[in-house]
């Protein structure tokens, strides 16, 4: 295998292409979506000589191109392991006023620090070797494999030949053009029985379900808030006008703008509840025809600018249009993202699909969902999800069947495990799924499309590439166990193949305990391991009080902020152990980081005072 024309250590510069013609790669990955980001580094980082093609000059997709910079799931430390992990804790590191600004998430970013990370990531692989501005042409079959994948870049074209092909994209673009069976739209209950899919009936006679393809994108707008108290006087529910004047019902103005807030005061606008999802005319994304998407992506925009000019109205212009995205991202416009964040697009037909059943837990928790198994029994996740699942349509939410719980004082959804069989194509044996067109149902989709998900899913898919290559083997003759021991023993980034509640990703027991449950072998409940310190943690004095329904609540001598009793959340299963054996209150010493726009503190180690309780 010819080594692509990259010196080791050279940088990579994202926005010029080497000079010298590449045609040869072990590994190609189209697309430069969060998964494909993932897929490229990983596969790099497995020794494979790897080309990553992308039509704009940002890496990652939904977690920063899109701007979605509050992730969805995986937010328990268990499942904090991976790329996910090691990107998470990058932006610990990088982000001075934390991660802790908002509501809908424990996790908030720029999208410039994200985009940050993944570049670094990239360009410190001297096998890796990235295109930018790239216009996917053709892909070459011959029989069962991909031989060639054809580019213009740079006004030319370009032929590359490859071993392994990676679908990195956020709408699967390169299946149509490699002739591999996709999934677009809905399924019937009657295909797989999925309790919360509409009937063929249904499919057949209401036009909703030809209006409504895919869930919702949206493409989100940055806001800036001028200050960190809302402008006084400020309405709970302005008079917005229509489509938005039901947006600020559930939750208020201020909880309405806040939902998404980052560090410096950015806000990210990606309101689903009458808000700038938008829902129509979206087969013009899939039809390709480059005028029509133009006009959807057009449309969209205005949309978007739309509803944050109105809430700047409403706020009293304490909400006003925010710089987030440079010019060299391919942003129109530094407030809107430089692509939309596309929810659902085309989905591959691989090995094995991910239903809706499979997300869900066999009774209430603790107990887990039952993990991908082969025919032979063998377990054959590769990478771990949770979120409760969620889709977006028009009109009142869609009834899903339940999948969350109660656990550290506040909802989580329950994990599930992703297949290897899932990422491999049905009648391609060299093609991979690394994003969001992997292999699922419409209604799974909804829990399997997030960004930590998709993170750990690219990073498999690029380890299967990597040691395909390696062993001369297509990745659909992979063995799967080697993959999940590949994945566990990461030196980079281990990752986690099966969910274990009791076992955050610090824990010194981890790596072992994941090999043990993969053997199958009947394990004893984690020790106590205190989580590591984080930067801008504080450390408190406080009376816990156990609430209804598995809240809990500390009240603090010396208020904080300017509030004495804050709600208590922890990510830690030790933790959530130790607030469920309390009984009525306890005095104990809290560390962790406050985030008054949950509102909630959330604790990363608790102490419990000699006397554990008080009447």
């Amino acid at each position: 295998m010819p080594a692509l024309n990259c010196e080791p250590g050279e940088p990579i510069q994202p926005w010029s292409v080497m000079p010298t013609r590449v045609d040869t790669a072990a590994v190609v990955v189209w697309g430069g979506g969060t998964g494909g980001a993932a897929a490229a580094i990983q596969a790099a980082r497995g020794g494979a000589n790897t080309l990553l093609l992308t039509p704009g000059s940002w890496l990652g997709g939904m977690v920063s191109a899109a701007g979605v910079c509050c992730p969805d799931g995986n937010e328990l430390t268990p499942w904090q392991t991976g790329l996910w992990g090691a990107f998470l804790r990058e932006l610990e590191r990088r982000e001075p006023e934390g991660l802790d600004h908002n509501w809908v998430s424990c996790f908030g970013y720029r999208p410039t620090t994200a985009e940050q990370i993944l570049q670094d990531w990239v360009r410190a692989e001297p096998t890796l070797l990235w295109w930018p501005g790239c216009r996917l042409l053709a892909v070459e079959r011959d029989g069962s494999l991909i031989t060639a994948v054809r580019v213009e870049v740079a006004g030319e074209q370009r032929r590359v030949c490859c071993q392994v092909v990676i679908d990195g994209s956020d709408r699967g673009d390169l299946l149509p053009l490699a002739d591999a069976p996709f999934r677009l739209g809905w399924e019937p209950q009657e295909q797989w029985g999925e309790p919360s899919a509409p009937s063929q009936e249904r499919l057949n006679t209401e036009p909703f379900f030809r209006e409504q393809p895919v869930q919702s994108p949206t493409w989100v707008v940055m806001g800036q808030l001028l200050s960190e108290a809302p402008a006084p006087g400020l309405p709970e529910e302005p008079q917005l006008p229509a489509p938005f004047e039901h947006a600020c019902e559930a939750f208020g103005l201020e909880r309405t703008i806040t939902y998404g807030r980052l560090p410096a005061g950015l806000v990210m606008l990606n309101w689903p509840l009458h808000g700038n999802d938008w829902h129509w005319g979206l087969e013009r994304a899939f039809c390709g025809n480059v005028d029509e998407e133009a006009e959807l992506y057009r449309e969209m925009q205005e949309f978007s600018l739309r509803f944050a000019k109105e809430l700047e109205e409403a706020s009293g212009g304490w909400l006003q249009l925010g710089k987030a995205f440079p010019a060299e991202s391919g942003s129109p416009a530094p407030w809107l993202a430089a692509m939309p964040y596309w929810r659902e697009g085309r989905r591959m037909i691989g090995r094995s699909t991910v239903i809706e059943q499979d997300l869900l837990p066999e009774a209430s928790w603790p107990s887990v969902a039952p993990q991908p198994r082969d025919a032979g029994g063998a377990v054959q996740s590769i990478a771990v999800g949770n979120y409760a699942n969620d889709h977006h349509y028009p009109g009142p939410d869609w009834p899903l069947a339940p999948k969350s719980c109660r656990w550290g004082g506040r909802w989580s959804g329950t994990p599930f495990g992703i297949p290897y069989g899932a990422l491999v194509a049905a009648e391609l044996d060299n093609l991979l799924a690394a994003d969001k067109a992997f292999s699922t149902s419409h209604m799974a989709n909804g829990a399997t499309r997030l960004q930590p998900t998709i993170l750990n899913v690219g990073q498999a898919a690029g380890a299967a590439a990597a040691a395909a290559v390696r062993s001369g083997v297509a990745p659909a003759g992979l063995p799967v166990l080697e993959l999940q021991q590949l994945l566990i023993n990461d030196s980079h980034a281990p990752s986690a193949v099966l969910p274990l509640w009791d076992t955050p990703w610090h824990h010194p027991d981890w790596r072992s305990r994941q090999h043990s449950a993969l053997a199958e072998a009947a394990l004893e409940p984690a020790s106590p391991h205190l989580a590591p310190a984080a930067p801008g943690e504080l450390q408190l004095a406080a009376v816990v009080t156990v609430g209804a329904d598995g809240r809990f609540e500390i009240s603090l001598d010396t208020p904080l902020a300017g509030r004495s009793h804050w709600p208590l959340i922890t990510l830690e299963p030790e933790i959530n152990q130790l607030l469920q054996s309390i009984d009525t209150q306890a005095d104990v010493q809290l560390r962790g980081h406050l985030n008054p726009w949950g509102p909630w503190f959330r604790a990363t180690a608790v102490q419990l005072a000699a006397a554990t309780s008080r009447s």
